[in-house]
């Protein structure tokens, strides 16, 4: 990372309360989300031409907004809770991503989701730009009483910034379709009126969108097989691993397993499991539905958590958290496909040694595109009142996903760079170019 990379990134942090010391991001071991973010932004300068004269847009977010979040707790007492919204660009369309409820929310991490979530729609071309919430809290702590208060009360003061054409909030880590209920419904009282756009994500009685929970999975599996057809991997005979079995890698392991390929290992917060014949993915969501983790589940063999790493794959699936595969992991992978349903789950320096290794990787920011594909088609839905049936809804989806990594591909081909660069490339282009085109105010 350059001096002036390092000035920009700690000038972007300098505020931020959950950063005393030197940022972890700036240190040689540990980039972090945002500095992560900005190596990769680095990567593709050299790729933009005249363009390039705005990249420092895509390393400064547009507006951060950090809020204190008290609420009344069930036993009398109060309790703060830090929360965030990020908008990082713009220039495409109102801002666009997730809020996650987790006790390792920083300013850092959801600025870089910002960001990604910038390039994402850009490279589906979804007319959005990139944003991102969080509240640092484990939900697991809370009462269902104390998570509406602590959703309502966050709604209210990010709503200064949200709103249908400003910056749509959606489900992430920890947050689903009641947190989003309880945030339309907060921002709506606020407003007077009945604002169903102002988030995605929604329950369908509410104005949601039939597929948009299983929407993420499906992109991951779309773009995977669309993949493997080019690098000449048969699916029907594929071993594939997966790490986290929520909404993305649970459905995204189900849609592989329906196409014939064996689930042989499966790993999320309660521990790794293992079958070399295969797992039953539907005993399996049944089980961590009820039971919230793989723990316990009798179909397979308990292994430990780090040799997830040393499993005989044909496809692996991150889809927990960010920064796990790193340095230290990634000449250990088995596979000669990395499908990223998580955002971030790759460290760059991973990501040269996988590349090394001829194992291919299909970004996040194209991988896991489907769910704010799925979210934009609610949102016009919500602003039109007209509801597409679910059919519908899968066969846009898998056409946008087929046109936007078709349109990756053959960059990378041209360019003779990875997938990730190539998304990056496809996406800082379109971004820039309409930063290019609306100029600077004032």
């Amino acid at each position: 990372m350059s001096n002036a990379t390092h000035e920009a990134a700690a000038a972007a942090l300098a505020n931020s309360p959950t950063h005393h010391a030197l940022p972890s991001y700036l240190q040689a071991d540990n980039l972090g989300p945002w500095g992560i973010y900005l190596q990769q932004v680095d990567r593709v300068i050299p790729y933009l031409g005249h363009l390039a004269r705005w990249a420092e847009t895509l390393k400064r977010p547009k507006r951060a907004l950090v809020v204190d979040v008290p609420i009344q707790l069930d036993n009398g007492t109060v309790a703060h809770f830090e929360g965030y919204r990020v908008q990082h660009n713009t220039s495409r369309g109102p801002g666009k991503g997730g809020v996650r409820f987790h006790q390792d929310v920083t300013l850092s991490e959801v600025m870089a989701l910002s960001a990604w979530m910038s390039i994402k729609n850009a490279a589906v071309n979804v007319p959005y730009g990139g944003a991102k919430g969080g509240i640092r809290v484990d939900p697991k702590t809370l009462s269902m009483g104390e998570l509406e208060r602590m959703t309502r009360r966050y709604t209210s003061e990010i709503g200064i910034i949200i709103g249908p054409t400003k910056d749509i909030p959606a489900p992430d880590v920890n947050t689903n379709e009641q947190i989003m209920a309880w945030m339309m419904d907060t921002y709506s009282m606020n407003e007077g009126a009945t604002a169903t756009g102002v988030v995605t994500g929604k329950p369908v009685d509410l104005g949601g969108s039939l597929g948009r929970r299983e929407a993420t999975g499906r992109g991951v599996f779309t773009v995977g097989a669309e993949a493997a057809n080019h690098i000449g991997l048969d699916i029907s005979k594929a071993r594939v691993a997966v790490q986290g079995f929520g909404n993305v890698g649970g459905i995204a392991g189900k849609l592989f397993a329906e196409a014939g390929a064996r689930i042989v290992a499966v790993q999320d917060h309660g521990g790794t499991i293992y079958r070399e014949a295969g797992i039953d993915v539907p005993a399996l969501m049944t089980y961590v539905s009820r039971n919230g983790s793989v723990k316990g589940f009798v179909g397979a063999e308990v292994v430990s958590d780090d040799s997830f790493w040393d499993v005989e794959c044909d496809i692996l699936i991150p889809a927990a958290l960010e920064g796990q595969i790193t340095a230290a992991n990634a000449g250990r992978i088995k596979a000669r496909m990395v499908i990223e349903g998580a955002n971030g789950p790759t460290t760059p320096a991973a990501d040269d040694i996988l590349h090394d290794r001829n194992i291919l990787v299909l970004p996040d920011v194209i991988a896991n595109a489907g769910g704010v594909t799925v979210s934009y088609f609610e949102w016009v839905q919500d602003f039109s009142s007209f509801f597409w049936s679910e059919d519908e809804i899968n066969a846009r989806l898998v056409r946008i996903m087929k046109e936007a990594f078709a349109g990756v591909w053959q960059i990378s081909q041209d360019y003779k760079v990875s997938l990730r660069t190539a998304t990056f490339i496809i996406a800082c282009k379109r971004i820039l170019h309409a930063r290019e085109l609306r100029g600077l105010y004032p």
